[in-house]
């Protein structure tokens, strides 16, 4: 007696292929119908079926409405602190408009205020998780990794100093050099190595938030440790906004692990 046959699915009425494989077999010069009705061809139905995979993994990981709710007021905190006094009775903000203290201010206070700024794209992408379909355009991500290279140029440039230990710098002692140092070129390499060694499994938004999240934490702990013994209220708060950021990419790091 023989066997019944198999139905392919295509034969069956209202059977429908999946998008990505209706894009797969239309890269051959052919043409298919997207989930929305949109008819794509050729090079068009290769970016069609790009755009819906990389829609779909943002979707995917999503933070909880919890956290976001959470980070959105670190956020907001971060932005306050801005122009809160940090040391010396001066702020950030004081600091890029260069009114410092006995008019001493230059490019290195510049270098060093801006990148707390970095809070106010980050509350921009916390709101976007909270009401948004889409966490991200390509060009705002284009937008903030341009920020974020300048601004990680730019720590480099203020600890160059002390890394060469130059001019009044070549006596300091080694336990604050490593201070000064191990932070900040610390968490700028381990973030790298994040997102080159992981970025298959953190999506294009997540690695925003590591790149945003680097820069800022890397120029904190500098001014952290340097300031300290002339801290004002902004510097316990970014303190606390510090741990928050670090605690953020640790378990970015442990998520992209179980991907």
């Amino acid at each position: 007696m023989g066997g019944v046959r198999a139905i392919p699915l295509q034969y069956i009425s209202g059977y429908q292929e999946p998008t990505e494989r209706r894009a797969r077999n239309a890269c051959c010069g052919g043409s298919f119908t997207d989930d929305l009705g949109r008819e794509k061809c050729g090079l068009g139905a290769i970016l069609a079926r790009e755009e819906d995979v990389l829609l779909n993994s943002t979707e995917e990981t999503r933070a909880p409405v919890l956290f976001n709710v959470v980070a959105l007021l670190v956020s907001l905190t971060a932005g306050v602190a801005a122009f809160l006094p940090f040391a010396v009775n001066t702020s950030a903000w004081d600091a890029v408009t260069l009114r410092v203290p006995g008019d001493q201010g230059n490019w290195w206070h510049l270098l060093v205020g801006a990148p707390f700024f970095f809070a106010f794209p980050m509350i921009w992408l916390r709101l976007r998780s909270l009401c948004s379909k889409h966490l991200s355009t390509p060009v705002e991500r284009r937008l903030i990794w341009v920020a974020v290279a300048m601004s990680i140029g730019g720590t480099i440039l203020v600890e160059a100093p002390v890394l060469l230990r130059l001019g009044n710098l070549s006596h300091m002692r080694t336990g604050r050099w490593l201070s000064m140092t191990f932070p900040a070129f610390g968490v700028m390499i381990a973030c790298a190595a994040l997102l080159i060694l992981r970025r298959n499994q953190i999506s294009p938004t997540r690695a925003c938030f590591v790149g945003l999240n680097a820069a800022y934490l890397a120029n904190a702990a500098i001014c952290l440790v340097l300031y300290a013994p002339m801290r004002n209220s902004g510097w316990f708060v970014i303190i606390g906004v510090a741990l928050f950021t670090t605690l953020e990419l640790v378990g970015i790091f442990i998520q992209s692990l179980r991907v």
